[in-house]
């Protein structure tokens, strides 16, 4: 049950409280919102057990609690097992002329070093030793000289036999070093492994120490250490010392020299003894103490430092490593005062721990937390007279546990996120980083932050800083708008846009919209006053430009531009951008509109350019029409430049509605010309089209086509009708005639001819394959020659010219008055042909009658051909008897039965010849033999008939010397199933 002290100490402790002052909220995003934790920040818990009388000294370490009391005895407890405690009678194992003046414990909680005075100037200052499992004390002999009055523990040390090499400081300022360890025995008494008093000199290399000479840091005047501390430098065999007096802080760093695995620490002091007015930082205080505390972060490294004098708190923070060639350790040092104090007589605490951003300051009857960043006191706690006075308060380093020791209770004060209003102090502060560092992440504390920092940037005139932080904020739009125009900031307005545009969702389509159009504006109206100035070519000019590009690129004003093109293409046209239009056309892909205007404007060179820029096929065949119309010569240029990516057929329109004058129709048989000769083009519209004009405009150009194309009417690429029809109407007998023989109307072909010329109807006459049809059309043209001339000679020629006309097939053209004597040579030469024609004749006739009678001879010589079979014969495939079952004998003498052929011929028959085989076997098979003795037609039974045909298939030829032995050449002697057996006969 809680005591009534104890209820008035903790309503004092909650009275005391500091309570913060609420900030006021700066920007607009969060209403009525709590920041502050009303979670005490520090708190305290008595523990609960009474000490047998008054408490003196105490020391906690690892959650191992040790309290000297007045009686002369150590109360030790286990903090975890609060059950499991001792007290030991030290008062027995020391000289009783001494006082008690200083009990250290070692991080692990295992050594125990009790520091003793003597009482009277005779008398000698005592240091004893005790482990954490023994309950004797053991005086450490060598320190008879020396009162100690504080220990620099050994923080690397993990043995609980051995304290590792540790640093003593003396009442008159000397520093020793030794390391303590426990016997092998167990008899947890303390061995001296070593005592070095620290040398005054430098010694030589290889030199010895000299004993009585020591370290003295008060140079011979009486200067008590009150604090050491000692840390190897992170990933390095450096060390750094810290020491204090009461008016003094020092700062050893070097190298420790290694013995058996150990560091010497006395190393590091030897570059000091010539420099003994450095190192060290002075405070004046009339104090006859000061405190060293330490604070280590989560990786048990030193992070930053604290010094308690009579002005202050020394802080620091610890950087041994940036600072190697300075005299300093520590960066940031300031001195932070202690709270006014107007009801105590006391001038500084008697003791303080330190935490990261608090130090717990302890009075007589109180303890007061003060921020170690603003100096403000945020705690305080009151102790009543029934717990008697503070005595101590203390930081348990390895478990980061906070005690307080009254002359009759021990408190443990809890700390609850210390680090809640960090942010706030250094936001105060204008160290915005580390105010966001330790907001962890509050939206409505970073929003406080960001404002503050783009207030502070703002007022400095950094701009464009400013906006991009206040972009971050919920902050008035409108407002922070309107700042940047009163200071004319443009850049600075178009960064905060582009801050807003990017962290808006993008179902904010209003804001967007609204956003992408201003910024456009703000781009537009700054191009435009560079151009107007002349300075569209500056870097000013060209860094805007390219902005503005990246700017339209961003994937969320591309979506935007699809919504609201139409205002922004009217911005542009406003402001007479046609580059930037263009371009965001491109990005759009909205290119009609650009090309349209151009041609409204009647740039048709600017309009055919941004075509040609675009390769945009459909595009061009919508404006192909009106720019063939006002400029077909460059049209022309543009078309033929974009090659194959354009269809001639889809360009047939734009052609068709062009003025007929020889302007355009040149320029459009240019381009036809052009992609019929580099591309090929094989549709018969093209083709059709180009051929009309030809028979219009230029008939040369037309029999050229004709001539190119060729006469197989598979393989032209013109409508052969169309063009003769339209031929015709030009008349174009020529060109007529090659169309009627490339259509086989050769007769109207070779009759055109005649109209136009001789010789090409000679070359018509000898197109066709047909015999009869050439010599028909050459007898049309001797008959209308002759009949025409009556000219000997001309007949004559024609029957050299085409050996299909004789002498007799010409005669009828000639007139009666015409005697016979005129063609006696030619009719001489063609009988004699017909005599050398029946000789032949009756040579073949001689040759098929030999050949008939040695047929005959042949089939007589087969019919006596006859064979032996003997009973020892056997089937060339199943080397079984041959005469026990039908078989078959071939002419090769290789002899099968019936089965067994079958079955071997069956694999190697194709499809259709195995299917009618299997059919016919089925029928052999199902038909009674009354069906099977009906006669058929040629006279033998139906079962005769059925087995000629089995026969036909099964044994047309020998399988082992026909071709079917042939197509089986890739086949293996022996399957693979029987592999095994013939390789068994072969072993």
């Amino acid at each position: 049950m809680t005591s009534i002290f104890d209820q008035y100490e903790q309503a004092s402790q909650v009275s005391q409280r500091a309570q913060p002052v609420p900030e006021p909220m700066t920007s607009s995003g969060y209403i009525n919102m709590q920041l502050d934790d009303n979670t005490p920040m520090f708190s305290k818990q008595k523990m609960n057990f009474s000490p047998s009388d008054v408490i003196t000294h105490v020391a906690v370490a690892s959650d191992y609690l040790v309290l000297a009391m007045a009686n002369g005895n150590l109360f030790r407890m286990d903090l975890k097992n609060p059950k499991e405690h001792e007290e030991v009678k030290y008062s027995k194992f020391v000289q009783p002329n001494t006082k008690l003046t200083g009990i250290f414990l070692d991080p692990l909680g295992y050594h125990l070093l009790m520091a003793f005075a003597p009482r009277t100037k005779d008398g000698d200052p005592e240091l004893v030793y005790l482990h954490r499992k023994s309950s004797k004390l053991k005086s450490v002999s060598k320190s008879r000289n020396y009162e100690v009055t504080e220990v620099g523990w050994n923080y690397e040390n993990t043995s609980d036999i051995t304290t590792g090499p540790i640093l003593l400081g003396t009442s008159h300022g000397h520093i020793l070093e030794t390391e303590l360890e426990v016997d092998n025995d167990k008899r947890f008494t303390a061995n001296q492994q070593y005592w070095r008093q620290l040398p005054n000199y430098l010694p030589l290399y290889g030199s010895k120490e000299i004993d009585g000479l020591i370290f003295d840091i008060g140079q011979g005047a009486d200067m008590p250490i009150t604090g050491i501390q000692f840390h190897r430098v992170v990933n390095s065999n450096k060390y750094f010392i810290f020491i204090t007096t009461p008016t003094r802080l020092y700062q050893f760093i070097g190298h420790a020299i290694s013995t058996d695995g150990k560091p010497s620490l006395q190393s590091i002091f030897y570059q000091y003894l010539t420099m003994p007015d450095t190192g060290f930082q002075e405070i004046p205080s009339t104090l006859k103490y000061s405190k060293l505390q330490f604070f280590f972060d989560k990786y048990d490294v030193p992070k930053t430092f604290a010094w308690l004098t009579e002005p202050g708190i020394f802080y620091g923070q610890l950087d041994p490593t940036s600072q190697q060639n300075s005299n300093s350790l520590f960066t940031q040092g300031e001195l932070i005062n202690f709270p006014p104090e107007s009801d105590s007589k006391e001038k500084a605490p008697l003791c303080f721990v330190l935490t990261e951003f608090h130090a717990l300051l302890m009075y007589s009857d109180k303890v007061k937390a003060v921020s170690l960043l603003n100096q403000e006191c945020v705690y305080e706690d009151r102790y009543s007279e029934a717990h008697g006075k503070l005595k101590s308060v203390i930081k348990d380093l390895k478990r980061r546990t906070i005690w307080a020791v009254t002359d009759k209770s021990v408190f443990r004060y809890k700390v609850v996120r210390e680090e809640r209003n960090v942010w706030r102090i250094y936001a105060n502060k204008e160290q915005f980083h580390l105010a966001k560092e330790y907001c962890q992440q509050n939206p409505a504390h970073l929003d406080i932050i960001n404002v503050k920092e783009a207030e502070l940037l703002f007022s400095k005139g950094d701009y464009e800083a400013s906006a991009k932080i206040y972009a971050e904020t919920l902050s008035s739009f409108e407002t922070i708008c309107l700042k940047f125009l009163e200071v004319e900031q443009v850049n600075a307005l178009k960064t905060y846009l582009s801050r807003r545009l990017e962290a808006l969702k993008d179902d904010d389509n209003t804001l967007i919209s609204m956003i992408v159009i201003w910024m456009t504006e703000l781009y537009l109206s700054q191009l435009g006053v560079l151009r107007r100035t002349g300075k569209d070519n500056t870097d000013e000019y060209n860094q805007i430009q390219s902005d503005f590009e990246v700017f339209l690129l961003n994937p969320k004003v591309s979506r935007c531009m699809q919504h609201v093109k139409a205002v922004i293409y009217d911005l542009m046209s406003s402001h007479g951008d046609k580059q930037n239009l263009i371009k965001l056309t491109l990005i759009n892909e909205d290119y009609e509109n650009v090309v349209a205007q151009n041609i409204y404007k009647k740039s048709y060179l600017e309009a055919l350019n941004t075509l040609k820029e675009l390769r945009k096929p459909d595009l061009f065949y919508q404006f192909a029409p009106v720019l063939m119309e006002e400029d077909p010569k460059h049209t022309v240029n543009a078309l033929i430049s974009q090659g194959q990516k354009l269809s001639p057929s889809k360009l047939l329109p734009a052609f068709l509605s062009c003025e007929n004058d020889e302007a355009h129709v040149s320029e459009i048989i240019r381009y036809l010309e052009f992609m019929l000769q580099n591309f090929n083009v094989k549709d018969k519209a093209i083709h059709n089209y180009l051929l009309t004009l030809y028979s219009e405009y230029d008939q040369a150009a037309l029999m050229r086509y004709l001539e190119r194309q060729g006469q197989d009417i598979v393989l032209v690429n013109y409508d052969v009708h169309y063009a003769l029809r339209l031929c015709r109407e030009k008349n174009l007998s020529e060109a007529c005639v090659k169309l009627s023989a490339l259509l086989g109307l050769w007769e109207s072909a070779v009759e055109l001819a005649l109209e136009v010329n001789l010789n090409l109807a000679k070359s018509i006459a000898n197109l066709p394959e047909e015999v009869e049809m050439q010599r028909k059309m050459w007898l049309n043209i001797a008959e209308h020659v002759i009949t025409k001339n009556q000219d000997l000679k001309e007949a004559m020629s024609f029957l050299e010219e085409c050996p299909l006309i004789k002498i007799e097939d010409i005669l009828p053209f000639f007139s009666d008055v015409v005697t016979i004597d005129h063609f006696r040579e030619p009719i001489c030469q063609s009988l004699q042909e017909y005599n050398m024609q029946i000789e032949e004749l009756k040579a073949e006739m001689e040759e098929a009658t030999r050949s008939a009678e040695y047929v005959r001879s042949e089939i007589q010589s087969f019919r006596g051909r006859s064979a032996l079979v003997s009973a020892t014969d056997v089937c060339s495939l199943c080397d079984i008897a041959l005469l026990l079952r039908p078989f078959y004998l071939f002419p090769c003498s290789h002899k099968f039965h019936s089965d067994c052929l079958l079955h071997e011929i069956q694999p190697i028959l194709g499809q259709a010849r195995r299917k009618k085989l299997q059919d016919l076997q089925r029928k052999l098979s199902v038909m009674s033999n009354i069906e099977l003795q009906t006669r058929t037609s040629s006279g033998l039974p139906l079962r005769e008939l059925i087995k000629n045909e089995i026969d036909d298939i099964v044994a047309s030829e020998c399988v082992f010397c026909g071709e079917y032995m042939i197509a089986c050449i890739d086949k293996p002697f022996i399957s693979d199933e029987d592999w095994d057996r013939v390789m068994k006969e072969w072993e």
